[in-house]
This record gives structure tokens, C-alpha cells and sequence, in this order.
């Protein structure tokens, strides 16, 4: 593998340690596709394949634990994690803590 391969290869498989999530969970969505999650009290990032988004923590009276962008709202309760853009909702389960 050539070294800008391996670079990108280690730039998708975290985050840079500044960002300093403390968590990291992993979840499997019904067409069989896993996501990563990383997360902390102030931030989350999601990991799809070679795609992140970043979402900030929404404070809110609802239930789960809020994350959200510009275009996408997470929710997590117990072990179901809910992505929700514009009219569309998906929801993926848990399958271990990284």
C-alpha cells in the first residue's frame, strides 16, 4: 500500500485525537450496513464507511441523547440509534462498544 493509501486508511478508521470522544459504539441498520458512533457530552461523530458527519449536543426534554447537524438529527435510547433527515428515518441497533 502506498503511504497516501495508508494515510487515508488510518484517517477513516477515527477520529484525530483531539477531538477526544470517549465512546465509541458500533451499530448494524436493517439493510445490513454498520455505522460507527463516537461521542462525548458536547459532540458526536458519525462514521459511515468513508464518510463522517459531525453533530453537536442538543439539549432537550425529550428522550435518548440528542446529536445534530445541519442536516441530520441523532437520537440514541438504550441501544437503538435513530438517524432522522427531513422526512426520513432510519434505525440501527447496537452490535458492540469498540
Amino acid at each position: 500500500m502506498s503511504m497516501p493509501l495508508l494515510a487515508l486508511a488510518l484517517l477513516s478508521m477515527g477520529s484525530p485525537w483531539w477531538e477526544d470522544y470517549g465512546i465509541t459504539e458500533q451499530f448494524i441498520c436493517p439493510d445490513q450496513s454498520r455505522v460507527t458512533l463516537e461521542r462525548n457530552d458536547a459532540q458526536a461523530s458519525l462514521l459511515t464507511g468513508r464518510f463522517r458527519s459531525t453533530m453537536f449536543r442538543e439539549a432537550s426534554d425529550l428522550p435518548g441523547i440528542r446529536y445534530r447537524n445541519e442536516q441530520l438529527t441523532l437520537v440514541l435510547r438504550g441501544d437503538v440509534l435513530t438517524m432522522e433527515q427531513q422526512f426520513r428515518r432510519l434505525e440501527c441497533l447496537r452490535t458492540d462498544q469498540v
